[in-house]
């Protein structure tokens, strides 16, 4: 078969699952829609965390960055992985055994604020808003290679896919399809990662084939690593060294500590936690997601590494003269038919030319390097579909726990906690189903229009949850003095100053997004941690000019502090 029949049927395979799996878990009450029931395995839990969180962005996007960048793109694979530790020592413990169904419920009752808990939601959908439009960017690049439709059209059929598991099962739909999700994910990502390594290097680990010499078609050493290889090819065609950085040490700092914070303060990972039925179980099914995450994570600078070798000599040739393109590989050609891959001849010789710079003749968009990776290695079909079906995994899983958040913060938060407390469960329910389509609505609309690529929307979203969400939340576990006045103060200038900055150089005035126009050279994947500050110090301030915290709430932060008990979750 060829590979459009392959992944027309295996793509409809894991859709055939996903739908299937969502009629059988259909939701039946607001709390098996908000927490699955708060009764799931943590092993199960942790695996669907992974996928929850194993986004767009890390399946399609991250290796494309790694393999752009080299050296610099290793502030994502640090701060992603990093605030999963934070996250399961920190966090998920105490906010299980706090016992509510969303981080503004948290927050509203912490801080004893309507006023606190609308905030929170602003904060929540503001964050998920703009992290989903990276999901459905990355549904609609890899529908519009494999299935040969327009991005737009792809989007179009990943939200109705999503809007079909999402708004029908809630989060115990979503959490099983998310198990079956992450297994898809997984084995599309190490399959060809593993052929490839053993094709380059003779080791069936790419973990290890990272750091080897590389073999020739016999399979015997050729005397060169791999990493040399790739400084080689980077500084002959005019980039910086793949092994060496370009980033200042402060802007790689903040971009981590951003990436990090913010992974601990994203709501859709934070609410996987109330989904387990006890303390004990958070913090386990966060060490399981870990062990799942690093599977991927620790493969991704190989496979980066492979495509970038792969990538440039099938453009320029083994000589790195240029190849002639009516000689061009499959892979150019196909990619070329989506806009994402396009050939400029800039010399009229007739042969293409990868390069930094005036000699450059290839427009290549980092979003396609995963998925483009098995057809540059001439992988077979089966392969490339498998791929595909990953790649449509890891954006639909994440989309569907952003959705989640969305239609809890409006049904639960907004509807039954501040404007209309009197709903009864049922309507509750017709809410949160409600709020999720018109989300999916809005997100579709992101994807279709997206503010940039995949990875570096996620990593905006990132900032946001740093800024906002994460110190209103470590605050409210481990500080018995803080206010409500001092956290809407925070949350309010936090966001609003990352928010602005982000907005004025990615949109206003992107000519001046450059490191000497940078506040202190830190860049707006990075100004997340400076919003953090500025939130803390804020909130600090304002809470030491203002009133007390009551004493039951005091009592309550005691409780929480020292996690005993399972603190099952309640609506009220």
């Amino acid at each position: 078969m060829d590979v459009q029949t392959l992944t027309y049927l295996i793509v409809g395979l894991t859709f055939a699952l996903y739908i299937g799996i969502a009629i059988w878990s259909k939701a039946g009450s607001t709390k098996e829609f908000y927490v699955a029931g708060g009764g799931v395995h943590p092993v199960m839990n942790g695996m669907a965390t992974a996928a929850d969180w194993m986004s767009a962005a890390s399946f399609i996007s991250l290796a494309g960055i790694v393999s752009f960048v080299g050296y610099d793109g290793s502030v994502y694979l640090m701060g992603w992985t990093g605030g999963y530790v934070l996250l399961a020592l920190c966090m998920a413990p105490y906010l299980r055994k706090f016992g509510k169904f969303t981080v503004p419920d948290f927050i509203g009752d912490r801080y004893y604020s309507q006023a606190a808990r609308t905030v929170a939601v602003v904060c929540a959908i503001f964050i998920c808003f703009t992290y989903i439009a990276g999901q459905m960017r990355g549904v609609g690049v890899v529908f519009s290679r494999f299935l040969e439709v327009d991005v737009d059209t792809g989007v179009y059929i990943g939200m109705a896919v999503v809007f079909f598991y999402a708004v029908l099962g809630g989060m115990k739909g979503i959490t099983y399809t998310q198990v079956a999700q992450y297994c898809v994910l997984i084995f599309a990502f190490m399959v060809p990662a593993i052929f490839i390594s053993v094709m380059m290097t003779g080791h069936i680990l790419p973990q290890v084939g990272f750091g080897s010499e590389l073999v020739d078609a016999a399979g015997n050493p050729t005397g060169t690593y791999l990493l040399d290889k790739l400084d080689g090819l980077s500084t002959e065609l005019g980039f910086a060294q793949y092994t060496e950085g370009s980033k200042s040490m402060i802007d790689v700092f903040a971009i981590t500590a951003a990436l990090m914070v913010g992974t601990a303060g994203l709501p859709h990972v934070i609410v996987r936690f109330f989904t387990v039925p006890k303390v004990k179980d958070a913090r386990s099914s966060a060490g399981w997601a870990l062990v799942f995450i690093a599977i991927m994570y620790t493969t991704i600078p190989a496979l980066a590494a492979f495509s970038r070798v792969n990538m440039i000599e099938t453009i320029n040739g083994p000589d790195s003269q240029g190849v002639a393109y009516e000689a061009a590989p499959g892979w150019i050609k196909n990619w070329e038919k989506t806009g994402l891959i396009a050939w400029d001849d800039k010399n009229g010789d007739g042969k293409m030319y990868y390069a930094k710079g005036a000699e450059n003749e290839m427009k290549i968009d980092r979003d396609i390097m995963v998925l483009a990776t098995p057809e540059i290695a001439n992988l077979p079909a089966w392969v490339i579909a498998l791929v595909a079906a990953g790649g449509l995994a890891a954006a639909l899983s994440t989309s569907a726990g952003l959705l989640l958040v969305i239609s809890t913060s409006v049904s639960h938060d907004l509807m039954k906690k501040t404007l209309r407390p009197d709903i009864t469960d049922k309507q509750e329910l017709f809410y949160a189903r409600l709020a999720a389509g018109v989300g999916i609505v809005i997100a579709g609309y992101f994807g279709i229009h997206p503010p940039g690529f995949v990875a570096a929307v996620v990593a905006f979203a990132f900032g946001l949850a740093a800024s906002s969400l994460f110190p209103a939340i470590v605050m409210g576990i481990f500080s018995r003095s803080m206010n409500k006045e001092g956290a809407i103060a925070g949350m309010v200038t936090g966001i609003t100053f990352t928010a602005g900055y982000i907005v004025y150089f990615k949109f206003i005035n992107p000519a001046a997004n450059v490191p000497d126009n940078w506040l202190f050279g830190i860049s707006p994947e990075g100004i997340g941690m400076v919003g953090m500050i500025i939130n803390f110090a804020v909130a600090i301030i304002i809470s030491k000019m203002t009133s007390k915290v009551p004493d039951d709430v005091v009592a309550m932060v005691e409780g929480i502090r020292f996690p005993k008990g399972a603190g099952e979750a309640q609506d009220h």
